[in-house]
């Protein structure tokens, strides 16, 4: 999956920092990401490569974190070096890009840049906010008021029959392969209570055992996703919710089409079931 770096060492803790010649600079244009491509092969820019071109890039670079020591920040707006080869590409792109170190950087990079870009000014009285000087907040020098990055939990759910896993497709997203059930917690809800009512919401189904399996941030939305697979109880009739889902059926583990995208744990998930592979 995405945070599945190998051996590499990912340290998130915020501190004050400086760049080096060689820290990795991120540079955002919406959805897009400032990168050096060849192939499905990535790497980004770094301080020394721009510092002559952008004479006061140090003073506004903000520490992201870093990755076996290396450390990555994030910058605001860049005048490129001629003849460097950089491009923008699409964030969709870091989900097959290589090395997959990389690539998990640039989408939790693009996470904190929205972040920091949607929370330039305090809610509560309306002054621009300032970093802290000890942790990953913004607070306002007004009112006292206090920001931490967004994370919204949400679900995942493989409901199963037996040999049978539900799978549905979405209403009007760009993504059109089959997918799991999925919805965000409420507040005052338990993850359990999530996984029961968004399943019984989507497809009208009910649920017996629930099994948790793992989770996985999600930078494209802000997501912590919590897996699990519940045991269907009941009637296996399916009653969409049309605004929402646009295909639910079952299907069996041979007739599952196995996808070669290991980033999501949607795909993980289908694939372990697919392959009878759950340690229950």
């Amino acid at each position: 999956m995405i945070q599945d770096i190998g051996e590499h060492i990912y340290d998130n803790a915020y501190r004050k920092s400086e760049p080096s010649e060689d820290s990795f600079v991120l540079w955002y244009q919406e959805r897009e990401v400032l990168v050096r491509r060849s192939g499905e092969m990535i790497s980004f820019p770094v301080f020394g490569q721009l510092v002559q071109n952008n004479q006061r890039l140090k003073e506004q670079l903000t520490y992201l974190f870093s990755i076996d020591g290396r450390e990555y920040f994030l910058a605001g707006d860049l005048e490129l070096p001629p003849g460097e080869g950089y491009c923008m590409v699409s964030q969709e792109t870091l989900r097959m890009a290589e090395p997959r170190y990389l690539a998990f950087a640039g989408i939790t990079g693009l996470q904190l840049n929205r972040w920091y870009g949607q929370h330039r000014f305090c809610g509560c009285c309306g002054r621009e906010l300032e970093q802290d000087a000890k942790e990953r907040m913004l607070k306002c020098p007004s009112c006292g008021q206090m920001e931490y990055p967004k994370i919204s939990p949400a679900v995942i759910v493989g409901v199963t029959d037996g040999d049978r896993l539900l799978l549905t497709k979405y209403v009007g997203r760009t993504y059109k392969k089959h997918a799991l059930v999925a919805g965000f917690a409420e507040i005052g809800e338990s993850i359990e209570d999530t996984v029961r009512r968004e399943v019984r919401e989507e497809v009208g189904l009910e649920l017996g055992d629930l099994h948790y399996y793992k989770s996985q941030p999600w930078s494209f939305s802000d997501t912590l996703l919590l897996g699990f697979f519940a045991e269907l109880k009941g009637s296996d009739e399916i009653c969409l919710q049309e605004d929402e889902l646009a295909v639910g059926e079952w299907f069996s583990r041979e007739d599952i089409v196995p996808d070669d995208d290991t980033s999501s744990l949607t795909n993980e998930m289908i694939r372990m079931f697919r392959e009878g592979k759950l340690p229950w």
